[in-house]
């Protein structure tokens, strides 16, 4: 196989889609993550809470495939509202510290319409690099 599927124990399932697949070099590859816990169910209904929850899903992805947050090399924002963005900006900097440290990868942010949960403010998604143990 040149992949595992990645799904952090004691989530609901995912349906059409995996969490993570992580390949045999160690690359994860994680999908879009919104504010919603383990269970599906939205944790906040504004835009930082709903940042924090995703980029604690992001986290809890890496860890279940042996990782930790410092080895995400790469997030990509999916925002419905700039201008709330903008307007938090302090906000979502203390919250993104809270989850991920000072460990900062590389970034972009996409304005969108919509997305596909309809409550859903923004969406993350991620890639990280796991050091795969070599076997003897």
């Amino acid at each position: 196989m040149t992949h595992t599927t990645i799904h952090p124990q004691g989530w609901l399932p995912a349906k059409g889609y995996a969490n993570g697949v992580l390949t045999r070099d160690g690359v994860l590859h994680i999908g879009g993550q919104i504010g919603w816990d383990g269970a599906q169910r939205f944790v906040a209904s504004d835009f930082v809470g709903q940042m924090r929850q995703a980029l604690a899903n992001i986290v809890a992805i890496v860890e279940a495939a042996g990782g930790q947050a410092c080895d995400i090399t790469r997030l990509t924002w999916f925002v419905i509202d700039k201008r709330e963005y903008l307007a938090r900006q302090a906000e979502v900097g203390r919250a993104y510290r809270e989850v991920m440290g000072k460990h900062f990868p590389a970034m972009s942010m996409v304005v969108v319409a919509g997305l596909v949960e309809d409550a859903a403010l923004l969406e993350i998604e991620a890639t990280a690099h796991i050091a795969m143990q070599k076997s003897d």
